[in-house]
C-alpha cells in the first residue's frame, strides 16, 4: 500500500487535472506515478515539461528507456522498473534480453553499452564522474548535447525513483522486482 495516497484524476488537484488528462490522452491510462506527483500541480508539471523536452532531443526513445532501467535497478525502484521494462518492451520495442541487459548497464551494442556505463556512473557518483567516463562516451561518438541530455534523463529517472522509494507507490503495471 503506497505510503502517500494515490487520488483518482477526479479527486487530484485541479490544475493538474488537465496535465493528467494529457498524459492520458498520450499513454491511454494515468499511472499511479503521475496521480501520485498530481499532488503538487508546479511538481507534475514540472515533470511532464522536462520528459517532454527530452522526447524531442537527440537521444532515441530505446537509449533513454535504456537508462531508465539502469538508473532504476540503481535505485532499487520496483515501480519504475516495472513501468520502464512495460515501456521498453511495448514502446520502445526492446527484447527482454536487451531489458535485461540495461539493468546491468550493459548492452550488446558498443555505443549504447558506453552510455549505460556513463549513465550508470553518472547515478552512482551523483554526477561526480572521471576524466576517464567523459572521454569514454566521446570516444563512443557521443557529443555535448548528448552528454547533457544524458545526464538529465538520469537525473529525470532519480526524481522518479526517489518519489516512488519514498511513497512505496502501488505499481500499476506488471511488476518487476530490483534484484
Amino acid at each position: 500500500m503506497s505510503r502517500i495516497s494515490i487520488p483518482t484524476v477526479e479527486q487530484s488537484a485541479e490544475a493538474s487535472k488537465p496535465l493528467l488528462a494529457a498524459v492520458k490522452q498520450q499513454l491511454g491510462v494515468v499511472p499511479n506515478l503521475m496521480k501520485l506527483v498530481g499532488h503538487s500541480p508546479a511538481a507534475l508539471e514540472g515533470y511532464l515539461s522536462l520528459n517532454g523536452a527530452l522526447n524531442k532531443g537527440k537521444l532515441d526513445a530505446a537509449l533513454r528507456e535504456r537508462i531508465a532501467l539502469t538508473v532504476a535497478e540503481y535505485n532499487g525502484c520496483d515501480y519504475c522498473l516495472s513501468a520502464h521494462t512495460y515501456l521498453g518492451l511495448h514502446v520502445a520495442k526492446l527484447s527482454e534480453a536487451e531489458i535485461a541487459a540495461a539493468r546491468d548497464h550493459h548492452s550488446s551494442d558498443a555505443k549504447t553499452a558506453a552510455a549505460l556505463r556513463f549513465a550508470y556512473r553518472v547515478a552512482a557518483e551523483r554526477g561526480r564522474i572521471s576524466d576517464a567516463d567523459l572521454t569514454a562516451l566521446r570516444q563512443a561518438g557521443f557529443d555535448e548535447a548528448d552528454v547533457v541530455e544524458i545526464v538529465l534523463v538520469v537525473a529525470l529517472n532519480v526524481l522518479t525513483n526517489y518519489i516512488n522509494n519514498v511513497a512505496q507507490t502501488d505499481i500499476d503495471f506488471p511488476k518487476v522486482s530490483a534484484k
